[in-house]
């Protein structure tokens, strides 16, 4: 068995972190270093390395996660306005690897982003 990750750990509470939005499926926490003024994590429970390692029946939780980060974001101000962002590989930004949804907003987002 694998050692667990940074977010499984705070999903279990051996971390702590600030929890801004839950349900069985997912969590949604702060992140610890924003490049937003509102900058949100959307965390499955189910622990999958990255978008690329998800299996055909993890669509269902894949759409959950949308859904969650929209209610997350509507939750914490930002509904009419924020960016959705998913880092697949080290190259991309992946630092965590365990499937997460970056949720950015309180500010006017540019493009390109990056």
């Amino acid at each position: 068995m694998s050692e667990k990750t940074l977010f499984t750990k705070i999903i279990e509470r051996e971390i702590p972190a600030e929890i801004v939005y839950e349900d069985d499926r997912c969590i949604a926490i702060r992140d610890i270093e924003p490049q937003a003024p509102v900058h949100l994590l959307v965390i499955p429970k189910k622990p999958i390395p990255r978008l690329a390692a998800a299996q055909p029946e993890d669509a269902g939780l894949l759409g959950h996660l949308l859904a969650s980060a929209a209610e997350a974001a509507r939750q914490n101000g930002i509904g009419e306005g924020f960016r959705v962002i998913l880092n697949n590989g080290k190259s991309a930004g992946e630092s965590v690897p365990h499937l997460h949804i970056h949720v950015l907003g309180g500010r006017v987002l540019t493009w390109p982003p990056g």
